[in-house]
């Protein structure tokens, strides 16, 4: 399978919330990034790309969905979506159990944030 059909197979899996969830995740990527690649790495995490970066990792825990994003600490966000691993030097993650919502919108810029920065790092 490619990355695209792994992923579509672990959304697929996961008959709960969390399939949901994360499907969404990934919808919204999509929207904020036209260019994005899909690879699938870590021993089994969906991983999203813009031009050979990567971006953000996503993870399905038993009570928990997570999207990390690699230089989120160096990221603008005002609308507070960042809601995990907030400590760390470069990381930062939004962790979601079930129930919980997130501001959609305030995703995308962060994401569209995300592709800006690491193309700029890249530029360096």
């Amino acid at each position: 399978m490619n990355p695209t059909e792994q992923i579509d197979s672990m959304i697929a899996s996961l008959k709960d919330w969390r399939g949901t969830m994360l499907a969404k995740f990934r919808k919204l990527i999509h929207e904020a990034d036209p260019n994005v690649k899909e690879e699938w790495k870590y021993m089994g995490s969906p991983c999203w790309y813009h031009d050979g970066s990567l971006i953000a990792v996503g993870d399905a825990f038993k009570t928990s969905v997570k999207i990390g994003f690699l230089y989120g600490a160096s990221l603008p966000d005002p609308n507070k979506v960042f809601n995990d691993e907030l400590g760390g030097n470069q990381r930062r993650a939004i962790k979601l159990s079930e129930g919980d919502t997130f501001n959609e919108e305030a995703f995308k810029e962060l994401y569209k944030a995300a592709v800006k920065y690491s193309q700029e790092k890249k530029k360096k």
